[in-house]
């Protein structure tokens, strides 16, 4: 048996560097990558062309012309006379797709390749042994996607049944996955198919009548899926098999509609401080989730939640952890009351076809099916725009409207559960909005670990920013804050350099004008890495937020948290983009795109095939800049803007014909006009109103372009909101069992007031609530379905050093399992300060690591004293850890007159001190609450 593999593969320019033999003066030199070295292209020139010269040789001379040469200087027969220029023969792309294979013995063979002409190649192999067969394809040194790709080989002769094709290994979401199956000399016997995985897969077989059957399936959804193939109730030989499903190229759009029951809490329940109850309510089932508190016209306290069971539930309010009075309540729910997704009507043509560029339509009718929150997902090779009308009769008229052609899925759950029929597969057809994409992939090796007492380095790029607008601190797992350096490497290219005296996690902030810059706070990890993969991986730079047509969008990546790994960048948008990737070696590494269009583009980035946090990045890529880059901003405020208080500044055009505009984006994404009112001819004043605290963007546009630096950022408010001061504990961080309640707090204290939005992705909706307490905020959920939850915490927009946190969540399954849902909790935090400390007006003692006995002291003044001089003597600790050095000396009359301490740098430190009086004093010594060796000392004067 022949095996034959079809492979689609981006055809590209290629880039040589070592054919400069084979130039021509009215050519340009041929260049290509270092990767395709090994891979000798073939080429023709004319005969009578001296290569070595790159001149015209004698007539009929063999030496140089005549023949083709190679890049190694290889007679090759066939140039004509009059050929008049090089010619790359079309096979030059298969020699730079490289595949082999790994049979059962170990032993190497490769396949027949070959090139289709029309940017695929096809791989043809005579399998020489039986058993399972790894196929490696490389393009451009890089495994292609789904490479290796394994297959089983049986012998035909065994009457044995085999399966083979691309289906069994790999796939996309929404798009079919094609297998064969050989039964030829099997005799009888019943075959069976089964596909399982996260969606259902519908399957289709198509008998070839030549002993071998076509099977075609239909994932929904991404993930990891098992293929049975057994004939006469017996798994042939490989199955099952694992097939890996992608969402590659797959864009998600969804949106909820809420629909609870609200009920009114026995008797007069009244409570002034709110915002610090609250409540959860218990299913008879023993189910626990948080509800949300309403206050209801009367002024008594209603909650709301979704009923799950029939029967009497118990409500919970609590305010500071303390049941309030009266509470626990209890609550009857009756069976017209619990959400049955089997009673919600679904109609409409738009869930069986669509077109493109145009509203499909359906209709969804809840009123007999209780209540329950409702959540549609369209999956497809769009993001469908989706319009949901409330009829407020319980009937909803929902419509999407994709872009481009092919597969979309649409999940349609109520109550946590799939109506009947869902997920759907739609069929759309129509004209695409030819969005071009570019990709790149590059492998990300593991970077040294570092231990305590190394230099560490983190780099990032800023172009345009002056250093010493720059600034940074760490943070180290204790608690200690200290300010770090930074230099600039190169143009733009800056790097924070800390020496850590303690493993563990450490928090690096770097500020341009006293605001975090993309990315940070950063987790860098001291020691070995504790978690590794995609929600590691943070991304950060203009290029993500703008950018201009014409000129390089830049972008930095970090990855060094998430350990070794495949890194995958595309660019998706009107016109295709031109893609600079720069490793720094470090962990980090440099983006930079350019696209010759302007319009809207999405960014996508992904570690290990699933998108970082916050990919994929939408933004606009305006116009050339033309005159905008005429105007300068005068008089920007940098500090003292309070919200609700108008402030100002100027824009001069500097001869510039145009428009100016300009618009204030709050931190929750509220939009407002700026009023802009002409001073004289070339000079406007811009005035905005801030109506929030934390950082705003000011946009400014000449002719509805950017201007320079546009936009500006803001900090509003005196507040300093700081997201490296925010740290979340509990045990919701970590192992949860569906159907348990759980909680974790966020400590805010001591990082002024902000915004906190905690989102939840995960393979179901989880109930979620947030109540204030004491050191911050709680946060309680209930997850109903098992696998892996990300929990995203951004204090100001800023997700906090370890978020997002990956949770996994075991137990039974109490919903439907679907694709990854979004629950998510916005709260307007106040300031707070620990009380834990009560001498320190707030300030909360870091948690020292140290040992006092590693301190060490040496001089003359722990011994002697001499009266109104200065005695000097030595502390060293830096063996010993981070903690406080305490001096004290008591004297016959009491303390000593004057004690000075100076720190000389990696905690060792000068002391001075002057005693008055004659007689006996002790010197005490300490390394926080400790004593150090020989303390306390006896000095005599």
């Amino acid at each position: 048996m022949v095996y034959l593999f079809h492979f689609e593969l981006p055809v590209e320019e290629a880039t040589w560097t070592c054919l400069a033999t084979a130039y021509r003066p009215y050519l340009k030199c041929l260049t290509v990558s270092e990767v395709d070295a090994s891979a000798k292209a073939v080429m023709h020139l004319p005969r009578g062309y001296d290569a070595v010269n790159r001149r015209p040789g004698p007539s009929g001379d063999d030496e140089g012309g005549g023949d083709g040469v190679g890049p190694e200087g290889a007679a090759r027969n066939g140039a004509d006379d009059d050929q008049s220029e090089i010619t790359f023969l079309a096979f030059f792309y298969v020699n730079t797709k490289k595949a082999d294979i790994t049979m059962p013995s170990g032993k190497r063979d490769q396949p027949s390749v070959e090139d289709n002409h029309d940017g695929t190649v096809s791989l043809k192999y005579d399998p020489k042994e039986e058993g399972l067969h790894e196929l490696f394809v490389k393009y451009n040194g890089e495994n292609v996607q789904g490479s290796p790709f394994k297959f089983h080989v049986d012998s035909i002769t065994s009457g044995h049944i085999t399966a083979y094709g691309p289906g069994l290994t790999h796939g996309v979401s929404g798009e079919p996955s094609d297998f064969t199956i050989y039964t030829k000399g099997a005799g009888a016997g019943g075959l069976s198919l089964a596909v399982e995985g996260p969606s259902k897969a519908d399957i289709s077989c198509h008998d070839n009548k030549d002993g071998t059957v076509s099977v075609t399936y239909l994932p929904t959804a991404p993930g990891e899926y098992r293929i049975s193939v057994k004939f006469g109730d017996k798994h042939i030989k490989g199955s099952p098999y694992n097939s890996k499903v992608t969402g590659e190229g797959r864009k998600r759009n969804q949106i909820s509609v809420g629909s609870c029951s609200e009920v009114s809490l026995p008797g007069k329940v009244l409570d002034k401080d709110f915002r610090l109850l609250n409540a959860s309510i218990q299913a008879p089932s023993g189910l626990e989730e948080p509800c949300f508190l309403k206050r209801l016209p009367n002024g008594n306290l209603g909650i709301s939640f979704t009923p799950r069971e029939i029967g009497q539930h118990v409500v919970s309010v609590k305010r500071m952890g303390q049941h309030i009075v009266n509470s626990p309540f209890k609550i009857t729910v009756g069976e017209r009351e619990v959400g049955d997704a089997k009673k919600v009507k679904v109609t409409g043509n738009g869930l069986k076809e669509g077109k493109t560029h145009v509203e499909n339509l359906f209709t969804v009718d809840t009123r007999s099916a209780g209540y329950g929150g409702l959540s549609l997902s369209i999956e497809g090779p769009s993001k469908a725009e989706i319009q949901c009308k409330d009829n407020e009769d319980g009937t909803l008229n929902i419509s999407y409207r994709p872009t481009e052609p092919g597969y979309y899925i649409v999940n349609l759950k109520f109550a946590d559960h799939h109506v009947d029929g869902s997920p759907f597969t739609v069929k759309v057809t129509g004209e695409g909005s030819n969005c071009q994409r570019e990709k790149i992939e590059r492998r990300r090796e593991a970077v040294p670990l570092t231990e305590v007492g190394s230099n560490c380095k983190l780099t990032f790029k800023m172009p345009g920013v002056l250093p010493y607008d720059l600034s940074s601190t760490v943070t180290s797992p204790g608690g200690i804050t200290e300010d770090a350096e930074i230099n600039e490497i190169e143009d733009g290219l800056y790097a924070v350099h800390f020496v850590p005296k303690e493993l563990g996690v450490h928090t690096v902030s770097v500020r341009y004008k006293e605001v975090h810059i993309p990315g940070s706070p950063f987790q860098f990890t001291v020691g070995p890495l504790s978690d590794g993969g995609a929600h590691r991986v943070h991304a950060g730079g203009s290029g993500l937020e703008r950018g201009e047509q014409g000129q390089p969008c830049e972008f930095n990546v970090w990855t060094r948290e998430a350990g070794p790994g495949s890194l995958a960048i595309s660019v998706e948008g009107p016109s295709k983009a031109e893609i600079d990737f720069k490793d720094r070696k470090d962990g980090s590494c440099y983006v930079s795109y350019v696209v010759g269009e302007p319009g809207e583009y999405r960014i996508g980035i992904k570690f290990n095939d699933q998108h970082i946090p916050d990919s994929p990045y939408k933004l606009f890529i305006s116009p050339a800049m033309g005159d905008a880059h005429k105007l300068e901003v005068a008089q920007f405020p940098t500090s003292g803007v309070q919200a609700d208080y108008p402030a100002q500044f100027i824009v001069r055009k500097n001869g510039a014909v145009g428009q100016l505009d300009a618009k204030v984006v709050s931190p929750s994404g509220t939009e407002d006009d700026c009023f802009i009112q002409s001073i004289d001819q070339d000079m406007y004043s811009v005035r905005f109103m801030p109506r929030d605290n934390g950082v705003h963007n000011i946009h400014v546009k000449f002719n509805g372009v950017h201007i320079p630096g546009s936009p500006y950022r803001l900090k509003v408010g005196k507040g300093d909101a700081d997201p490296a001061a925010v740290h979340a504990t509990g045990s919701g961080l970590g192992d949860v069992k569906t159907g348990h309640k759980t909680d974790f707090i966020v400590d805010t204290c001591n990082a002024g007031a902000g915004t906190l939005a905690v989102t939840i992705d995960g393979p179901s909706k989880v109930s979620m609530d947030c109540t204030e307490v004491e050191e911050g905020y709680k946060v309680r959920y209930t997850p109903l379905v098992p696998g892996e939850y990300y929990i995203s915490l951004k204090y100001n927009g800023y997700h906090i050093v370890g978020s997002p946190f990956k949770v996994t969540c075991t137990g039974e399954d109490l919903a439907e399992r679907g694709p990854q849902e979004t629950s998510s909790v916005v709260v307007e935090t106040v300031h707070k300060v620990s009380k834990s400390h009560k001498g320190g007006a707030g300030v909360v003692l870091p948690h020292f690591k140290s040992n006092a006995t590693l301190v060490t002291s040496k001089g003359m003044g722990l011994k002697k004293a001499y009266v109104g001089k200065q005695n000097l003597f030595s502390i060293s600790a830096s063996d010993a850890g981070n903690n406080i050095l305490f001096v004290g000396i008591y004297g016959p009359k009491g303390p000593c007159e004057e004690i000075f301490i100076k720190h000389m740098k990696q905690n060792n430190y000068q002391v001075s001190y002057i005693v008055r009086e004659r007689g006996e004093y002790i010197l005490l010594v300490k390394w926080g609450d400790d004593h150090i060796p020989g303390s306390p000392f006896k000095i005599e004067t």
